[in-house]
C-alpha cells in the first residue's frame, strides 16, 4: 500500500486545521505590530494594540447587550474609525456583520432592519433620524440603538440613543474572541441594490473572506505596510475586504468620510497613502481637482477602480499625475473585485490609447478565484475571439454562500456549477473579459447600483405615467445617470422637473433620473419596451451634451 493510500494518524487536530477567518489578521497584527500605526481619521490615530483593545470592548458590549453567535449586528455608518471596528467586533463576538448603505430611504432601510432581524444598529449621528424612522416602520422586534457621533467632521451626539463610547465602557479589555468553528459560518450579510422587487441579502462566510485578504495583495503588488485610503464605502462589499486585509500587512487604514479631491490628495501627501479602490468618478475628481486642492507626493499611487469601466482619457490624464490604475471587475456576491486586468509589461511599448483601452477590460481572474470565464446560454465556452457575447460566470472559495431566506434565487444565481453574473461580455484571445452589457439593466452611478425597475415603479406611481423606461446615460462625473422615456396618459400633462421631484419622494436621490424624455417608447410586436434603443437615443443626447 503507497503512503497516499495509508492516513493512518493523519488527520485533523488542533495542531494542523484551523477554520480560515480574517480575523486571524488582527488578532496576529496585535502580536506582530502592536506599536505600529493601525488606524487614522484626521487628528485621531491608533496603534493595533489600541485598535484591538477597542474591538475587544466592543465586541463583548455587545455579547453583554445579549447578541449571540449567528445574531446579526447593522451599521449605518460612513467611514469612520467606529465603523472599521465593529467591522471587526461584529464577527469577533460570533455575530454577523450587515453594514447598510447609508443611501437608502427609510422604507429599504426598515425592510433590511426587518429581513436581516437585527438585533442591534451603529449609526453615525447624521443618520440617526433615518435610522429611527426606519425602525417605527418594521413588522418586527426593534433592534437596540447605539449612536456614534463624530467630532472631527462637526457632527455631534444628538443625545437620544446610547453612545458609541459609553457603550465602549460596558465591555471587557479581556475579552475572548468567540472565533469561527467552522469556517463556512456567516461572516457578512450584504443586501444588493435588486434588479427587481427588494433587494437580496447576500451571505459571506469566514473562508472566502479570509481568501480575498490574501489573493488581493498579489494582485495589488502589495508589500509589507501599505497605507491604505477609505474610498470604497465599508458598507459597499465590506469595503471590497480590504479592512480585514491591512493587518495581515502591518499597515493603516485612513479614514475618509467624504471623498473630495482636496481629501484625497492631502491623505496622500500627509498620510502617505500608497493604495485605495474607487469608482471612476474617483479619478474625475482627481485629474479635474483645482489647484488650490491638490498637494505634490513623490510616490506612485495604487488604485483599483471598478463600477464601469473608465473613459481612456481618464486613464491617461491620470497616469501622469502619479496613479496606476488596475480594472477591476466584481459583484456583491463575489465579496467585491475577482477579476483584475493584469498588466503584461510588452504592453507598454503600445501607444497611449491603446494601453488605456486594455486597461479598460475587466481582466482575468484574481488569485483567490478559481475559474471565471464567459459563457453561451449552456453554460458552455464562447469563442474568444473579442466579438462572440455570452454572460460572465464565475466558480471559487470567494463566491457568496447565496442569498438569505432566498432559496430559489440561489439555485438560479449557481446554476450548472457556476455563479451566473448577469453581465454580458466578450472574451479576448487571451483570455481578457470587456463587459459589452449589463443584462439586469443596472445603472452604476459614482459605484452605487441602481435598479432600473426600481426607479421605473416610482415613476409609474404618477398619475400622468402611462408607461416608461429608464437606461443608463453616459455621464462625465458620476459613470453612468439614470435617463428616464416617459409615455403619458392621454389628456394628462406634467413636467420634467414634477416627475423628477416626484422620484425623489419616494427613493434616495442618487437614485432620481437625471433627464426625462417625453416620448412614445419603442416596443416590439409583442409590447416589450426595446430598451436598446432608448440606451442608444441617451448615449447620443449624452454625447451632444
Amino acid at each position: 500500500m503507497g503512503w497516499m493510500n495509508d492516513e493512518t494518524g493523519l488527520d485533523k487536530c488542533a495542531a494542523n486545521f484551523v477554520p480560515l477567518t480574517p480575523l486571524s489578521h488582527l488578532i496576529r497584527a496585535n502580536r506582530v505590530f502592536p506599536d505600529r500605526e493601525a488606524l487614522v481619521y484626521g487628528p485621531q490615530r491608533w496603534t493595533y494594540a489600541q485598535m484591538f483593545d477597542r474591538v475587544t470592548r466592543l465586541a463583548s458590549a455587545l455579547v453583554k447587550a445579549g447578541v449571540k453567535p449567528g445574531d446579526v449586528v447593522a451599521t449605518i455608518l460612513p467611514n469612520t474609525p467606529a465603523h472599521v471596528e465593529a467591522t471587526w467586533a461584529v464577527p469577533a463576538c460570533g455575530a454577523v456583520l450587515n453594514t447598510i448603505n447609508i443611501r437608502l430611504d427609510v422604507d429599504t432601510i426598515s425592510y433590511i432592519f426587518d429581513h436581516g432581524e437585527a438585533k442591534v444598529v451603529i449609526c453615525d449621528s447624521q443618520f440617526i433620524p433615518v435610522c429611527m424612522e426606519a425602525i417605527d416602520q418594521m413588522e418586527g422586534p426593534a433592534p437596540l440603538v447605539i449612536e456614534v457621533p463624530d467630532p472631527v467632521a462637526g457632527v455631534p451626539h444628538l443625545g437620544n440613543q446610547m453612545d458609541y463610547e459609553d457603550f465602549l465602557d460596558t465591555g471587557e479589555a479581556d475579552f475572548a474572541w468567540i472565533m469561527p468553528q467552522d469556517e463556512w459560518e456567516s461572516l457578512a450579510l450584504n443586501y444588493t441594490s435588486g434588479t427587481t422587487g427588494r433587494p437580496k441579502g447576500v451571505v459571506y462566510h469566514h473562508r472566502g473572506a479570509y481568501l480575498i485578504t490574501l489573493g488581493t495583495p498579489i494582485s495589488w503588488r502589495m508589500t509589507l505596510y501599505p497605507r491604505y485610503l477609505t474610498i470604497v464605502p465599508l458598507f459597499h462589499c465590506n469595503n471590497w475586504c480590504h479592512v480585514w486585509m491591512i493587518p495581515a500587512l502591518g499597515g493603516a487604514v485612513v479614514c475618509c468620510r467624504d471623498v473630495t479631491a482636496k481629501n484625497i490628495y492631502s491623505a496622500i501627501a500627509d498620510e502617505g497613502v500608497t493604495h485605495f479602490g474607487g469608482a471612476p468618478i474617483v479619478l474625475n475628481l482627481i485629474v479635474n481637482a483645482k489647484d488650490a486642492d491638490r498637494k505634490p507626493f513623490d510616490h506612485i499611487v495604487e488604485v483599483f477602480t471598478a463600477g464601469a469601466p473608465p473613459a481612456a482619457a481618464t486613464l491617461a490624464a491620470i497616469g501622469k499625475l502619479g496613479f496606476n490604475i488596475t480594472q477591476v471587475y466584481g459583484l456583491t456576491e463575489t465579496y467585491g473585485p475577482a477579476t483584475e486586468c493584469t498588466w503584461d509589461p510588452a504592453w507598454d511599448a503600445l501607444p497611449a490609447d491603446e494601453q488605456a483601452a486594455i486597461k479598460a477590460r475587466q481582466g482575468v481572474a484574481m488569485p483567490m478565484n478559481e475559474h471565471i470565464t464567459v459563457v453561451d446560454e449552456h453554460v458552455q465556452q464562447i469563442p474568444m475571439d473579442g466579438r462572440t457575447q455570452g454572460e460572465i460566470v464565475m466558480r471559487g472559495n470567494s463566491v457568496m454562500k447565496g442569498y438569505y431566506k432566498n432559496p430559489k434565487a440561489t439555485e438560479k444565481a449557481f446554476h450548472g456549477g457556476y455563479f451566473h453574473s448577469e453581465d454580458i461580455a466578450i472574451q479576448h484571445p487571451n483570455g481578457y473579459m470587456q463587459i459589452a452589457d449589463r443584462a439586469k439593466d443596472i445603472i452604476i452611478s459614482g459605484g452605487e447600483n441602481i435598479s432600473s425597475v426600481e426607479v421605473e415603479g416610482a415613476l409609474m406611481h404618477h398619475a400622468a405615467v402611462n408607461l416608461c423606461a429608464v437606461v443608463a446615460m453616459p455621464d462625465e462625473k458620476w459613470g453612468e445617470v439614470p435617463c428616464a422615456f416617459v409615455e403619458l396618459k392621454e389628456g394628462h400633462d406634467t413636467t420634467e422637473a414634477e416627475l423628477i421631484a416626484h422620484v425623489r419622494q419616494r427613493l434616495a436621490g442618487f437614485k432620481t433620473p437625471k433627464k426625462i424624455v417625453f416620448t412614445e417608447l419603442p416596443k416590439t410586436s409583442t409590447g416589450k419596451i426595446q430598451k436598446f434603443i432608448l440606451r442608444g437615443i441617451a448615449r447620443d443626447m449624452a454625447q451632444k451634451g
